[in-house]
């Protein structure tokens, strides 16, 4: 295994980390690291500050996606910098199509996800095929790693 992909995974199992911090039932994380494997900022989806995260409000389906912000969001906003160039991973999948127009709309240029686990295909494949496409047309590099190859390495490291 390459050098590159091993810090590839260990940044998307980092993302995976953060992601366990949300109060929501899907756990997705972010991470966003500089040229020099330096973390910028991380973020996780869950709702905006000083706003109570109830598991009732989770729970409403119709209001938790009024309230949430993705974890996407929350490391770029929580960043404070500018990310022109830099490289972003997401767990368990890539971006949604929203936020990866801001991703592009950032300067991010690489992104890194597990590919789309098979549970979840029906509620987002056509979303994030979408955002692969604006990803293509920005000129922002995508890579999506094998669950087989991402829980080997957990293992082994």
């Amino acid at each position: 295994m390459d050098n590159r992909r091993k810090w590839d995974l260990r940044f998307l199992l980092l993302a995976e980390m953060v992601g366990g911090w949300s109060h929501d039932r899907t756990k997705v994380g972010a991470v966003i690291i500089d040229n020099d494997k330096r973390i910028v900022s991380v973020g996780y989806n869950g709702f905006p500050k000083n706003i109570d995260d109830t598991q009732e409000r989770y729970d409403d389906r119709t209001l938790k996606l009024q309230f949430i912000l993705h974890a996407e969001n929350n490391a770029i906003l929580f960043s404070q910098r500018n990310l022109s160039g830099m490289t972003l991973f997401t767990f368990p999948f890539i971006c949604c199509s929203n936020c990866a127009a801001l991703v592009i709309q950032s300067g991010i240029k690489r992104v890194v996800s597990p590919k789309l686990p098979e549970n979840l295909m029906e509620r987002w494949k056509e979303n994030t095929d979408l955002s692969k496409s604006l990803f293509d047309e920005a000129k922002v590099e995508w890579l999506e790693l094998d669950w087989v190859e991402i829980e080997k390495f957990k293992k082994e490291n």
